[in-house]
């Protein structure tokens, strides 16, 4: 018999048994910890020194939990400084952080319970004077905390103050702007301002107390740990990365629902995806309000009241695998006061396609004949399934391309506006689409080891006339390929004054793989960590800078505090070499000063940028004072202001919109185009932009939304895109005019 063989085989067993229990239990957080720390030591870009960094985790951990300082007092902060400032980094390596954090949170738990009993207590007992002179800071983020219990709840009683009055004035103004237009007050039905603000509290309190478990309270504390080195290193928990992967690759398993919070507790449905489960079983309807979920029918889980819950808790409820039931106790939008109904719907794939490249041709007549064919791809972002390879953005973009390229557009843009970026092998893809072979974004280690990233195709798909339009929140893969074609001067970039300013590139850690063998790993979590920073052809970072765009047009962002150097803790701008091969074409070609001169003669008659250098002062005015007045009378005279510019301007806005609607039903056509209509075949798609509808989702009717009578912009084009189609159109004619007089070499 052959002992050494059975020895082993039992062995085995053992460790196969073993390994199973180990991931069937939750992983101990203070392990995680401890790990985490090793990994942000050893991978981290920056090689910050770990053991100087407790005061900064700390004081992270405590302005997450609160930023406002309305709930923690000085006594609080001097305690935690007291037992951990000195002392977290080692805690976290000792394994033994946990109790730090539990205990934070703890205290933090108790401050929020006493401010949300005093919220009931003012709101039920007390009686408002809005006639005093008082006031409240906007902003506290440099204020003082409060020295003690006693002058946090005269600061509490602000807050609730405040938030009344808001909350009076909201109705007021909803019932004056429904009078004047001969409309029903939506709000008739709605509750008492007091019982709305309480209501909003019992909803923060319950996300505080009731839904924060340890593993909640573990991911909040190793969030702010990891992001204490950069803000775009973060922690991961188990649910987390499964709502990050969903969003990759713009697909999900679930019923296909848009869910809302209500104030007073239940979760409303909001949307209805076209196609999706919900809509195909057909009985669950928009308005209609979720109160319970069983996450399995008639499985071993019970059903569980959702009144107060986050709607990410309530999503992971309705969430699971593909083909499995998930019941729901819901009141029928317009039934009967405590009417229920038990809704079983089963789970499926549901495809996310308004979050999908899509694209559409404008059609610019002119009077002589010769018009321009303007093509628009809209990317929301950079997505990709990392794990089967079925979706990927660049394989849209390219059939979109390739579709605009056989309608014979003259010119194209790439509107990259809201795009947070994404899969870096997608933009080093896409940017070949555009530009022959070469160099599109350089990585750097932190060993300063730098790698050349290349497009992998010979020559573009498209090298015609282009513009990209960016603004404030296109970030990371967006700038890699905004700064790629501006480096190359391959295209004119068009947006407001640049982009975000993220020049990082992170990689997903599983820390249950690097536990020790016979720990439990289950829900151990991600390690996001920053491992490269990445550079432009030109050898220049975008981070904390961005992409400056050639032409930059007016927007409100410019008087916000938006963007990466705005961040805590960002890494610094730097530069290095410029690429090899780096061989831009000629920047003369993209007619820029031609180009900035006509559209800075347009921006500056136009009567809506006007409005908007005019909000930038008023909003840059209104930080600077950082304040706002708990007198009602003031309070009324701002928002009569306000409510008088705004409707001015709606006035004025309407009769011009008119006409311009007017002039682009004579000069221009609008065709749509999406991946369905590409897998289709068929012919481009007439539409009216003025009244385009989500074909993707249905939505619920919001009556007080609807009382906004702020005119559209006309044929569905906001200011810096139609800005945008017009310097697109002017670089169209120019470029014509340039190769018929010989003056182009490409």
């Amino acid at each position: 018999m052959n002992f050494t063989r059975i020895r082993s085989a039992a062995m085995a067993a053992l460790l196969t048994a073993t390994s199973q229990t180990a991931c069937a239990q939750q992983a101990d957080f203070d392990e995680v910890g401890r790990q985490m720390a090793i990994m942000l030591q050893n991978s981290h870009f920056a090689r910050l020194p770990f053991n100087d960094l407790s005061k900064r985790f700390l004081d992270d951990f405590i302005r997450d939990l609160d930023a406002g300082k309305v709930y923690f007092i000085q006594e609080d902060i001097d305690r935690f400084n007291r037992l951990y400032a000195k002392d977290l980094s080692a805690m976290l390596l000792q394994e033994n952080s946990m109790g730090a954090a539990i205990d934070i949170y703890s205290t933090f738990k108790k401050r929020v319970e006493a401010r949300v009993g005093e919220a009931r207590r003012l709101l039920v007992s007390n009686e408002f004077d809005f006639t005093k002179g008082e006031s409240l800071e906007r902003s506290r983020k440099d204020a003082k905390w409060p020295k003690d219990e006693a002058e946090a709840m005269v600061l509490w009683g602000q807050q609730i103050k405040e938030a009344l009055l808001s909350e009076m004035l909201r109705r007021d103004m909803i019932a004056d702007i429904a009078k004047k237009q001969g409309k029903e007050n939506p709000l008739k039905n709605d509750k008492e301002p007091k019982e709305k603000i309480a209501l909003r509290y019992e909803r923060f309190l319950h996300s505080v107390v009731v839904d924060v478990d340890d593993e909640d309270v573990a991911a909040m504390f190793l969030s702010a740990v990891s992001r204490a080195f950069d803000p775009h290193t973060d922690y991961m928990s188990t649910r987390e990365m499964d709502r990050f992967r969903d969003g990759m690759k713009n697909e999900l398993v679930g019923i296909g629902a848009l869910l809302q919070g209500e104030e007073d507790g239940a979760t409303k449905i909001m949307g209805i995806v076209v196609g999706g489960p919900a809509d195909k079983h057909g009985v669950l309807k928009l308005n209609d309000r979720v109160v319970a979920v069983d996450p399995d029918a008639d499985g071993p889980r019970e059903m569980v009241d959702i009144m107060f819950m986050k709607i990410d808790k309530v999503v992971d409820l309705i969430r699971g695998e593909q083909g499995t039931p998930v019941r729901m106790k819901a009141e029928p939008a317009g039934g009967a006061p405590g009417e229920t109904e038990l809704i079983t719907i089963t789970r499926d794939k549901v495809a996310l396609k308004d979050e999908q490249a899509s694209a559409e041709i404008i059609e610019m007549k002119t009077i002589d004949g010769e018009g321009k064919r303007i093509g628009i791809i809209t990317l929301p972002s950079f997505y990709a399934d990392f794990e089967e390879g079925k979706t990927r953005c660049s394989v849209d973009v390219e059939r979109l391309l390739e579709r605009l390229k056989e309608e014979g557009i003259d010119g194209l843009m790439l509107d990259l506006r809201n795009n947070g970026g994404g899969a870096l092998e997608e933009v080093r893809r896409m940017t070949g689409f555009f530009t022959r072979r070469g160099p599109v974004v350089q990585v750097k280690n932190t060993f300063g080891e730098i790698q050349v990233k290349e497009s992998d195709r010979q020559e573009p798909i498209y090298d015609g006339p282009m513009i990209v339009l960016t603004d404030k929140s296109s970030a990371s893969a967006s700038e890699i390929l905004a700064g790629a074609l501006q480096d190359n001067n391959r295209a004119v970039i068009v947006g407001e004054s640049s982009t975000f300013g993220k020049g990082t590139v992170q990689q997903p850690m599983d820390i249950g793989r690097m536990l020790p063998f016979f720990k439990a790993r289950n829900k151990a979590g991600t390690l996001k960590v920053t491992i490269q920073k990445f550079y432009r052809p030109s050898g220049s970072s975008t981070q904390k800078m961005g992409v400056v765009p050639d032409i930059v047009l007016p927007s409100l962002t410019d008087a916000l505090e938006m963007g990466e150097a705005f961040l805590d803790h960002p890494l610094e701008y730097d530069m290095i070499r410029k690429a090899p091969d780096f061989a831009p074409l000629k920047k003369e070609q993209l007619f820029v000063p031609r180009l900035k001169e006509l559209s800075t003669g347009r921006v500056s008659v136009s009567k809506d940028f006007g409005y908007v250098i005019e909000d930038v002062t008023k909003t840059k005015a209104r930080i600077r004072d950082n304040k706002v007045s708990l007198n009602l009378d003031e309070r009324k005279k701002e928002l009569d202001q306000i409510e008088r510019q705004s409707r001015q301007r709606n006035e004025e806005r309407k009769a011009r919109f008119t006409a311009v609607e007017k002039e682009d039903k004579a000069s221009l056509a609008f065709s749509k185009l999406t991946l369905d209509d590409v897998e289709k075949g068929g012919d481009l798609r007439p539409f009216d932009p003025s009244k385009e509808n989500d074909e993707y989702m249905l939505r619920a009717k919001d009556e007080t939304a609807e009382l906004d009578d702020t005119p559209n912009w006309p044929s569905g084009l906001d200011l810096h895109k139609r800005e945008g189609v017009q310097i697109l159109g002017d670089l169209v004619e120019i470029t014509r005019n340039a190769r018929m007089a010989g003056l182009l070499d490409r």
